[in-house]
C-alpha cells in the first residue's frame, strides 16, 4: 500500500516493488492511454459504432447490438451481451438483444476487451508498447518489464484480455499523472480534458449492473464514468467543499487492487494484493473503504509541524 500527498510519498508498506496482476485496474489503464493517444485518433471517435470500428465478433451482431458506438464501450453501456469467457459474468449478463446501446449499465468484458482491440487498430501499436513508450517510461515506472506483459488469448473469443503486471509504486506514478491531468514534469503526456471526461459520472451508483456492484446497504457510493470508478455525488464549482470525496475516483480490480484519487486533497491511495501468489486472497471493497476512510482521517491540515 502507499498513500502519496502532493506528489511526495507519506506512507507505504508491505513490498511496493513487486510486479503483480492489477486485474480490471488495466481497464482504467487503457483509458490513460486512449488519452495519451488522443491526438493521434481521428475526430468524431465517440460516435463510431462497433461495426466501423471492426469490433465483429465470432458470432453476428443481434440488432441492435451493431448500432453500439465507442462511447457506449467505454462507459460499459453498449448492450452487446456476447459471452466473454468469465463465467460468473456471464451467467448475469441480460439477454442479447434486450437492451438498446447507452442505455443499460452493465459491468462487461466484452466491451472492456473489444476497446482493447479497438486501441491497436486505431493506433496500430501493441498495447503493451505504448504502455511501455507512453506512460511507463516517461513516467519514470521502476518496475515495469515488457517482457511480462502478454495477453490473455481464448480461441473462442474474437477480442482477447490484455493483463497487466505492475508495482505498486509504479500504479501510485499513474495516480499521480491522472491528478495532474496528464502533465509530467512540465510535460503533457496524456490530454487532460479527455481524463477529465472519463472521471465524471455516467451511471450513478444506484443503475450499476449486476447489482452485487451497488449494495446498497454499504456506506460506498462508486458510480461509473468511462473506465473508472467515479464517486456519485455533485461535485460543486468554486471553493465549495462537500468531504473529501467530492470528485473522487479510482481504478479498482479483484482481490483488492486499486488506485483511488482525491482531487480535492491532492491524494493518491494505492493498494495491491499478490493474486499470483494465492488466487483467493482478498481485500474487500469494504476493507479498503475502512482503509481509505483512515487515511483521510489521519491528515492533519494546517497543524502539521
Amino acid at each position: 500500500m502507499m498513500v502519496v500527498y502532493k506528489g511526495k510519498v507519506v506512507f507505504e508498506y508491505g513490498d511496493v516493488a513487486r510486479a503483480t496482476s492489477v486485474a480490471s485496474v488495466r481497464k482504467s489503464v487503457l483509458d490513460m492511454l486512449y488519452a495519451a493517444e488522443l491526438k493521434n485518433l481521428k475526430d468524431n471517435l465517440n460516435y463510431a459504432t462497433v461495426v466501423e470500428l471492426g469490433l465483429q465478433d465470432k458470432v453476428p451482431f443481434v440488432h441492435p447490438e451493431e448500432l453500439a458506438n465507442f462511447e457506449q464501450l467505454l462507459a460499459s453501456r453498449s448492450g452487446i451481451y456476447i459471452a466473454n469467457g468469465n463465467g460468473d459474468q456471464d451467467a448475469l449478463t441480460p439477454k442479447r438483444g434486450s437492451e438498446y446501446p447507452g442505455t443499460h449499465f452493465f459491468y462487461n468484458n466484452w466491451d472492456f476487451n473489444a476497446l482493447g482491440t479497438a486501441f491497436e487498430k486505431l493506433t496500430h501499436k501493441d498495447i503493451y508498447d505504448a504502455l511501455r513508450d507512453d506512460l511507463a517510461i516517461p513516467i519514470g515506472m521502476q518496475d515495469f518489464d515488457r517482457a511480462r506483459q502478454k495477453k490473455a488469448v481464448d480461441p473462442a473469443q474474437a477480442h482477447d484480455g490484455y493483463p497487466m503486471w505492475l508495482s505498486t509504486r509504479d500504479m501510485a506514478r499513474l495516480g499521480v499523472l491522472m491528478i495532474s491531468h496528464g502533465n509530467w514534469g512540465g510535460k503533457q503526456l496524456a490530454d487532460g480534458d479527455f481524463l477529465s471526461w472519463s472521471t465524471n459520472v455516467v451511471t450513478p451508483f444506484a443503475d450499476i449492473n449486476p447489482t452485487s456492484l451497488h449494495q446498497i446497504g454499504l456506506p460506498t457510493r462508486w458510480g461509473y464514468g468511462r473506465l473508472w470508478w467515479v464517486w456519485d455525488g455533485a461535485v460543486y464549482p468554486g471553493n465549495t467543499f462537500v468531504g473529501p470525496y467530492q470528485g473522487a475516483y479510482s481504478a479498482m480490480g479483484s482481490g483488492g487492487q486499486f488506485i483511488t484519487v482525491f482531487p480535492m486533497m491532492d491524494l493518491v491511495v494505492v493498494h495491491k494484493v499478490d493474486i499470483d501468489a494465492n488466487y483467493a486472497a482478498n481485500m474487500s471493497a469494504l476493507g479498503y473503504d475502512s482503509a481509505l476512510d483512515m487515511v483521510l482521517d489521519a491528515r492533519c491540515g494546517t497543524d502539521c509541524n
